[in-house]
């Protein structure tokens, strides 16, 4: 599916973070809808390395790209020889996925040098090749701000959260003074969907309920969880927002989420529907303190700004996703 006028065919783009879930997704629709583009793959892969909280620090996933044809580059955002090797391409647009999104990683110093440093030199590389900039910001930067989030009332809560917020306050400045350059910052809400399955631990709420119905375990949620909403944003409304930012009105930092946030409940609720089982729901007790009980994207500027309009309700989603999360399960799990 095509989201907008422009013709990517023949235009050089490049990927960071193509190997993880979201870039990935993004390498294939260009792959399929314009199969004369060049994609360039910038990524570190995956290894076995973790941080002190026990999950990995990449997750990206030579699986994810099984079947994309186009170029792969292995390099860390923190090595500038990594990144010079991107320097025999001319890219017309870049999509920067890559950063560690692990909220839960404390270590200040990795995730400003991993996520802020880096993204310096990735706008000066799309100052000088004149590339059209798309980067990955969070919903992580509101914090605990009530509902509806809007974009610039921001109260990060967490070293993710401030990195994604600084990257915001450097994007604004770059597009001050280079008004000729489009640069447009996505505040991704709860995405879901194909390809999530390598990050792990931090995948979303579907996935993991989605492989314990499948174990024929009772899904675990905590106490109170029809009172606990987020926004669940499809991958496919993640992808049509990153193509729609690509002819943005104007430059800028916006939401992409569906403003109709859902419930866990309603997440261990549809996904029995769609597995034909009924277990029922076991509750615990929450274990974290301050835990964000309420999100919603505001995206009326979205809508304005990148005529970005979501298509998946949260049973539509996670209707068209049921066979990738029983394909996971089968070929990774059991």
């Amino acid at each position: 599916m095509k989201y907008n006028d422009i013709d990517f065919n023949n235009k050089t783009i490049l990927i960071t973070g193509g190997a993880g879930f979201i870039g990935s997704n993004l390498a294939f629709y260009f792959q399929d809808n314009f199969p004369n583009s060049q994609v360039v793959i910038f990524d570190c892969f995956r290894s076995e390395e973790t941080f002190s909280n026990g999950n990995l620090k990449s997750f990206g996933h030579y699986k994810n790209l099984i079947g994309f044809q186009g170029d792969i580059v292995y390099g860390n955002l923190n090595s500038i020889d990594d990144i010079a090797q991107l320097n025999t391409y001319h890219f017309d647009y870049i999509f920067h996925e890559a950063a560690i999104s692990d909220t839960r990683v404390y270590d200040q110093a990795i995730i400003m040098q991993t996520n802020v440093n880096s993204f310096y030199t990735l706008l000066d590389m799309a100052k000088q090749m004149k590339s059209t900039l798309i980067y990955a910001s969070s919903a992580a930067t509101y914090g605990s701000q009530p509902s509806p989030q809007t974009v610039g009332i921001e109260g990060p809560e967490n070293p993710y959260g401030f990195s994604k917020y600084a990257m915001d306050q450097i994007a604004y400045r770059y597009i001050d003074e280079n008004p000729e350059m489009t640069i447009v910052g996505l505040k991704y809400f709860n995405v879901y969907g194909d390809r999530e399955f390598f990050k792990d631990k931090t995948a979303s709420t579907v996935i993991q309920f989605g492989h314990q119905i499948l174990a024929g375990k009772t899904p675990r949620l905590f106490e109170g969880s029809d009172q606990i909403v987020r926004d669940f944003v499809y991958i496919k409304d993640v992808i049509q927002a990153n193509i729609k930012a690509c002819a943005a009105k104007k430059s800028g930092v916006y939401n992409v989420g569906t403003s109709k946030p859902r419930s866990f409940q309603d997440i261990a609720d549809i996904l029995q529907k769609e597995l034909g089982t009924n277990y029922g729901t076991e509750y615990f007790p929450n274990p974290f303190t301050g835990y964000q009980m309420h999100t919603q994207a505001d995206i009326s500027t979205t809508a304005q700004y990148l005529d970005y309009h979501p298509e998946w309700e949260l049973e539509e989603g996670i209707k068209d996703y049921i066979d990738a999360i029983k394909f996971s399960y089968q070929t990774e799990v059991v």
